[in-house]
């Protein structure tokens, strides 16, 4: 890889994490910029939003200057996943999306479900073959030197939230849950060769990664609801699990869930029951305490035999509780050797030319 030192290494060491058995220390995706280049040089949006983003030949051109000025250490690695926002996928079914400069969004569509026919992707939709043709681009360009990841795809009932809109879903859920399901399965359905379409266009490269930097040798791919912070933990149970359920097994079980808020904790112990779940990604949100109030949460997590991933901010990193806590949950060589260590890794990215 041509912007990645000790590749094998990394490669390894993201087995041991999938196995839970990284007992030296946690991974690390840390990555900051390499002298005076800049960390992400961005045009900026002129003219046509949708241009903007469907430009490859910018997106290339902008990530292969960021990757170049660039020190990923650790476990980070260089990589580039086609993006056209989280609604893509219910873009696929027939929404309309608008495209702002840092974000885009769909336009829901289905006023009434009796009105709507079965959920279907067509194979002419154009945003369906605008994704297709954004991940071949970038694939074709990449050639070993950086990995191509999976497009974001908020499936399932987040799929549903894109095209019916989030008041309403939330009232089909009391009105219809029945008709919930049913179109849940239809949007099922899509997800499996949607996902394995994408992963055979780039299924030639080292592994595979998508907007969640974690590397599996095969398809693996992040599960997600963001939906779930708004209802009760029965509904979960009834209507949403088996949607997530569903796509873990697709998965073969390499996936991690996309647990993001607070308002989305009470539904942690459901997923922990999961076998088929690899671990949790906790997103404690904006304005939420950061990783060291929430110990009591991996540790949950990890005493349920499940991979972790969270952000913590640098100051957190020499937090004696913090790190503590891990070497007693799961990391029995860590104990207080890790802070050093940790700080050591970044001055050694602060000092890289």
């Amino acid at each position: 890889m041509r912007y990645k030192e000790n590749w094998e290494q990394t490669k390894a060491k993201y087995m041991a994490y999938w196995a839970r058995e990284n007992d030296d220390r946690p991974l690390l995706n840390i990555s900051a910029p390499r002298g005076k280049r800049p960390h992400w040089p961005s045009s900026g949006m002129r003219g046509d939003p949708r241009a903007y983003w469907t430009d490859t030949e910018r997106i290339i051109r902008e990530s292969r200057a960021w990757m170049e000025g660039t020190y990923f250490a650790a476990e980070s690695f260089p990589a580039i996943s086609p993006n056209l926002g989280p609604d893509i996928f219910g873009a696929c079914f027939g929404a309309d999306m608008i495209f702002e400069e840092t974000t885009s969004y769909s336009v829901p569509f289905i006023d009434d479900w009796r009105k709507c026919p079965p959920l279907t992707i067509r194979d002419d939709n154009e945003w369906w073959r605008e994704i297709r043709r954004m991940t071949r681009d970038v694939a074709a360009d990449a050639r070993g030197d950086y990995l191509v990841g999976i497009t974001d795809i908020h499936s399932g009932i987040d799929g549903l939230v894109s095209i019916r809109g989030p008041a309403n879903l939330c009232m089909d859920f009391l009105d219809c849950p029945d008709e919930v399901k049913r179109r849940a399965d239809e949007v099922f359905a899509a997800y499996g060769p949607f996902t394995q379409e994408l992963y055979d266009i780039i299924g030639p490269q080292d592994g595979c990664t998508s907007w969640f930097s974690v590397w599996h040798p095969n398809l693996w791919y992040p599960t997600s609801c963001d939906f779930i912070c708004m209802i009760s933990t029965t509904m979960f149970r009834d209507i949403v699990l088996p949607q997530i359920v569903a796509e873990a097994r697709f998965l073969g079980g390499r996936t991690l869930f996309h647990l993001d808020g607070p308002g989305a904790l009470r539904h942690l112990d459901a997923l922990l029951e999961v076998p088929e779940i690899a671990g949790i990604q906790w997103v404690y949100g904006s304005g939420a305490p950061s990783a060291a109030h929430w110990i009591p949460v991996l540790k949950r997590i990890q005493d349920a035999g499940k991979c972790v991933h969270v952000g913590i901010r640098p100051e957190e990193i020499d937090i004696p509780a913090f790190v503590k806590v891990l070497s007693e949950i799961g990391l029995p060589e860590l104990k207080k050797e890790y802070a050093p260590e940790a700080i050591a890794i970044i001055e050694a990215i602060i000092a890289a030319k």
